[in-house]
């Protein structure tokens, strides 16, 4: 397993897993429009938590929504893959630190080591899909109200925390591909030739097996 890679895909790895907990708390999941209002008084944000406003003087008030049942539902399951999306990253740095070759913590036994860093690679992947997938369904339903004509409610841009989440994502994924592709998934290591000190040479398995009769058979002789 190449060490450089695995130095590369934990510090992105952990990067993206950061990330993570920096998004979900983040209050700019969605920002009210200013597109078509002439005076604006107000300025409405919302993420997966809470609702808030802040008007003209710079007063923000923000209340926690006060139902989890009465949400839609993709702003449950934006929760639920988001979490998700934490405990994965933590799995995955806790084995990438347990089979990276300067860790001692996995033994010797390089092999086992490398199926253990894969492991963490996989859990990293599956980090960056649900963060991927919780952001890009949250952003879904935002551009699809705003283009929606008929819509009544108050329309909403992208805020930061789905750029937050969605450079999270890609940082996860590259870090578990790298693993991936560092990784050696070889199930045993090659023995060595044996070597014959008479002769100086080195042979494998039957011709050694062949040279070592002939030479019992002439000493048998003598």
């Amino acid at each position: 397993m190449d060490a450089i890679v695995e130095v590369v895909a934990l510090i992105l790895g952990f990067l993206g897993w950061v990330m993570v907990g920096v998004a979900i708390p983040n209050r700019y999941w969605k920002v009210s429009t200013v597109d078509g209002n002439v005076i604006t008084t107000s300025t409405l944000y919302e993420n997966l938590w809470m609702s808030c406003a802040t008007d003209s003087t710079g007063v923000s008030n923000c209340r926690d929504f006060p139902s989890l049942l009465a949400l839609s539902g993709y702003i449950q399951a934006s929760r639920a893959l988001m979490i998700a999306s934490v405990v994965l990253g933590t799995f995955g740095l806790v084995a990438t630190l347990v089979g990276m070759q300067c860790s001692k913590a996995g033994g010797d036994n390089y092999v086992l080591k490398g199926r253990i860093a894969g492991i963490g690679g996989v859990f990293f992947i599956l980090q960056g899909m649900c963060t991927m997938v919780s952001v890009s369904w949250y952003a879904f339903n935002i551009t699809q109200d705003f283009f929606n004509p008929l819509y009544p409610g108050t329309k909403y841009e992208l805020g930061e925390g789905l750029y937050i989440g969605w450079c999270s994502g890609t940082l996860a994924i590259c870090g578990g591909i790298c693993l991936l592709f560092a990784c050696k998934f070889d199930t045993e290591e090659k023995a060595p030739y044996p070597y014959n000190p008479a002769r100086g040479t080195v042979y494998s398995g039957a011709a050694s097996r062949r040279d070592a009769a002939s030479t019992y058979s002439r000493n048998a002789y003598v």
